[in-house]
């Protein structure tokens, strides 16, 4: 909605953006998703829009060809992306916060030289391989292996649900790998492996509930070898590094959800005004009305909480708790919103042409991605001191 309310805590230019963003999702983005879902389809020259008008630069700087913006702005965007195609949206959240952000915060001058110009102009995409069988909240249960082998490492182990991994447009994945063991605990190291590296192989897609048009694959590594130099970060921070970029990404995925929300809400409102029931329009009805009222205030609480954790992180202010409450309630937003809008629809609810059963499906994994619900729980439990 673009009523004062949703954009009285923006600026001028941050109210442009998300004029554009709109514009283009709802004349770019929603006519090719239900296609592309239907399809499993990742629509490529969507990709290539959105990095023609500079989404995938926007909180970097402009050495490497950035647009100068901050975390706030990438939010932006990606909120407004994931009212039409939550699978365009979480390509964008992505490629920025787990593709280019890690090169950018951690990475040598070379390979920012190297990596963040295609990244940041939406022409290659890269992934982060973090997840694995045994080990997704308990990351610290990485059995993925890197040894040094002269100047080389060697990587030996799996991946699974990695985004981006296997576009054409995809050059690389960065993964975290055991490298050795200090003072009793696993060394965990990130180490970049550039697609078609021999022994590195992206394993067919995954048949998923949800994110259709979202590239999703698990990863093998069997004596994969990458020079050194391919270390991201000094060796060893490798875990500590992955949590400050999980911390970041809760944020946009909090925008994202709030998108979801938002998006599920102007359906809703839409289909209620034109759906006649005994005579009347739905959207007269009491009942339909506190539904509809409920699911605008979850989007405007989902929206203070994401804005309110992106501030944090762009003055350079502790933002660890305030990212994890922002994904915890505009998940809850983005769910409780699907379902309402669902039931608000009635029969055609149930049908895949109509966008509110795509963000159905879609939701769930809001609630599960870049720390499920327990872990955001867990966090803001230990931020007022508890532990146990």
């Amino acid at each position: 909605m673009t009523d004062a309310l949703s954009h009285a805590d923006l600026d001028e230019d941050q109210r442009e953006l998300a004029a554009m963003v709109r514009d283009f999702a709802e004349q770019v983005v929603a006519p090719q998703a239900y296609e592309a879902d239907r399809t499993h389809t990742l629509n490529l020259d969507v990709v290539r829009q959105m990095g023609e008008m500079g989404l995938f630069g926007l909180p970097f700087s402009e050495e490497y060809g950035g647009q100068g913006g901050d975390y706030l702005a990438l939010g932006i965007a990606i909120e407004g992306l994931a009212r039409a195609d939550q699978s365009i949206a979480i390509t964008l959240e992505a490629g920025v916060s787990l593709g280019a952000m890690p090169i950018y915060r951690f990475g040598t001058e070379e390979q920012k030289r190297e990596y963040l110009p295609s990244l940041l102009a939406g022409e290659a995409l890269g992934g982060f391989g973090l997840t694995e069988p045994e080990a997704g909240s308990d990351a610290g249960a990485t059995r993925t292996t890197a040894r040094l082998d002269g100047d080389e490492w060697v990587i030996n182990g799996t991946k699974q649900f990695i985004t981006n991994s296997g576009t054409d447009i995809t050059r690389f994945v960065t993964v975290t790998a055991v490298t050795g063991e200090k003072d009793g605990r696993k060394e965990i190291s990130t180490i970049l492996v550039p697609n078609g590296t021999p022994g590195f192989t992206v394993e067919p897609a995954y048949d998923k509930v949800g994110w259709h048009a979202s590239d999703t694959h698990p990863l093998t590594f069997q004596d994969v070898r990458v020079p050194a130099e391919n270390l991201i970060g000094e060796r060893g921070t490798g875990f500590r590094n992955f949590l400050s970029i999980l911390d970041e990404g809760r944020i946009a995925i909090a925008a994202l959800a709030t998108g979801a929300a938002e998006g599920c809400l102007e359906a809703a409102v839409d289909y209620a005004q034109k759906r006649i029931v005994f005579g009347a329009a739905l959207s007269t009805r009491q009942n339909a009305q506190f539904t509809l009222a409920r699911m605008r205030a979850r989007v405007h609480t989902a929206r203070l909480a994401w804005h309110h954790a992106a501030r944090l992180r762009d003055a350079g202010k502790p933002f660890a708790e305030a990212a994890a409450i922002a994904k915890l309630v505009s998940g809850d937003a983005a769910m409780d919103n699907a379902r309402d809008a669902t039931q608000i629809f009635g029969g055609n609810g149930f049908m895949n042409e109509y966008s509110v059963a795509r963000h159905y499906r879609d939701s769930k994994i809001l609630e599960i991605g870049e720390g499920t619900t327990e872990v955001q729980l867990l966090v803001i439990a230990r931020a007022l001191g508890l532990s146990g």
